[in-house]
């Protein structure tokens, strides 16, 4: 039985983000990242948006870290299906990707192109696809409630919209993190290291888990996040230049731990400013892709 709502809940749990415990169910930006950051993009939803979306902040925070929940060892151990087909889509490795690769029209044609250039398997992974997806299903949602007349029909496609706008705020989450857009994502591993570089695994929990979730609370983020939205066109390459921004920040991120190690007893000021910055950018990109979602979704492509 549930002592608490849903707005409750969600509310408590970002509350206690900054006294919060590591413990071994610590999820990656860690839960309490992803929550952070859903809960700051919430908070920025525009006036202009509907009204059951700006209502529903709560439930979008919450819905955040959704993808890393299907992650789940049990699951996994009873089939790995799940876990192996959507893992790739929290990461793309920017540098293992060739040339144009990434102009392909979707995520099949990319891993031909992968393919084409010796890369096997899964490639570097899929994340700039999983953004882009989504934005354009959730696009589709609010079209479709636009021109809904039926009113129950209506409430369906909103919850429809609320689960979609969450879900996508995990992959723009990840996406925030220079580690989920290089393949020096835990410890480096690139043949050139002429700055010393930590190589130990281990980095990856160390900052996005047990840094954010003893160090960061909803304040250090919120005020980061610009009020006034942004309209993010062409929508590809818009993804696409996030992505590419958060990677250049990855050398700041290594540098950083080489000062000081990230971690639950991390005391640098510059340490925290960082990572502020990296889930506000996250909330902002994904409050904006909210944003753009709706505004486009008024335009008819089939006119001028």
């Amino acid at each position: 039985m549930r002592a608490l709502s849903l707005v409750a809940c969600c509310a408590a749990a970002t509350l206690a983000v900054a006294a919060a415990p590591k413990t071994a169910n610590a999820r990656f930006w860690g839960e309490a990242g992803h929550l952070l950051l859903g809960d700051a993009a919430g908070a920025a939803i525009p006036a202009e948006m509907p009204e059951f979306f700006r209502n529903a902040r709560a439930q979008l925070a919450y819905l955040n870290p959704e993808p890393d929940r299907w992650r789940d060892s049990k699951e996994r151990a009873l089939d790995p299906a799940l876990n192996d087909a959507q893992s790739i889509e929290h990461f793309i490795d920017l540098e293992a990707v060739p040339g144009s690769a990434l102009s392909a029209a979707n995520r099949y044609t990319f891993l031909d192109s992968i393919h084409a250039h010796g890369g096997t398997g899964s490639g570097p992974g899929l994340l700039p696809y999983r953004i882009l997806e989504l934005t354009q299903t959730l696009r589709i949602e609010f079209r479709l409630w636009r021109s809904a007349k039926d009113s129950a029909a209506k409430k369906d496609i909103e919850q429809r919209i609320i689960n979609d706008a969450g879900i996508l705020g995990h992959y723009v989450g990840d996406g925030s993190n220079p580690h989920h857009v290089t393949v020096n994502h835990d410890g480096w591993v690139s043949p050139a290291n002429p700055k010393g570089f930590t190589t130990a695994k281990g980095f990856h929990s160390r900052f996005e888990s047990q840094y954010v979730q003893s160090h960061m609370t909803g304040a250090d983020v919120q005020a980061l996040v610009p009020q006034t939205p942004q309209t993010i066109m062409p929508l590809r390459e818009g993804i696409w230049g996030y992505l590419r921004t958060s990677l250049g920040q990855l050398d700041r991120l290594y540098e950083l731990d080489k000062v000081e190690a990230f971690g639950p007893q991390t005391q640098g000021a510059e340490h925290k400013k960082f990572t502020a910055e990296r889930l506000a950018a996250g909330a902002t990109e994904l409050r904006d892709l909210w944003w753009t979602a709706w505004v486009t979704s008024a335009v008819d492509p089939g006119k001028d």
